[in-house]
Parts: structure tokens; sequence; C-alpha cells
């Protein structure tokens, strides 16, 4: 069973950075995709960042010139560099994966922007 783990996050200032990560005990390149949620209190999760199988990238209107999702195959890693960091991104980033029908979704890191 394929299990993810992030790390990274924390408190930050506003117009600070922060780079998440998050760890798989399956092999990431076997994936159709590979993405970063974020869930605000009290609102819904949403989806923030993708990446797919063939290394394409998307990204939320909302994070978009300021975030980057990147894949390291080697270490079987995700991460999330994010920049410019605005109290609106404080939320909980949540690792996720989908291969075919199956979805894998890691316990989430906090990330607080704030002075």
């Amino acid at each position: 069973q394929v299990q993810l783990v992030e790390s990274g996050g924390g408190l930050v200032q506003p117009g600070g950075s922060l780079r998440l990560s998050c760890a798989a005990s399956g092999i990431i390149f076997s994936m159709n995709a590979m993405a970063w949620y974020r869930q605000a209190p009290g609102k819904q999760r949403e989806l923030v960042a993708v990446i797919f199988s063939g290394g394409s990238t998307d990204y939320a209107d909302s994070v978009k010139g300021r975030f980057t999702i990147s894949r390291d195959n080697a270490k079987n890693t995700v991460n999330l560099q994010m920049n410019s960091l605005n109290p609106e991104d404080t939320a909980v980033y949540y690792c996720n994966a989908q291969r075919r029908a199956s979805i894998y979704w890691g316990q989430g890191t906090q990330v607080t922007v704030s002075s």
C-alpha cells in the first residue's frame, strides 16, 4: 500500500518562503499524478498544484507564479516550493497521489503565515 508523509510545514512571515516535501513509500513515477491540496479552517479542501506522470504541471490561480511543484524520482519525493507567502496561504497542506482508480492521501502538514 502506498504511504505518503508530508514535512516542511511551519510558521513563516508574510512574504517569506517555505518548501514542503512529500515522501512516498510507493514509486511516484508509476503514479498518473501527484498533487498538493490545502484546507484552511472552515473552508473546503482545494487543489493547489499537480504534476502529471509526463512532467506537466498546473496550479491554482491563487498560487500561480508563487508556488512550484516538482518531483524527484531518485528520492521518491514530491516537493512544493512556496514563495511570497501571504496569510491566505495558511492551511493544512496535503500530499495526494493518483493511480488508475486508486487515490492516496498524506496526513497533512500545517503552514501558518503570520507576522
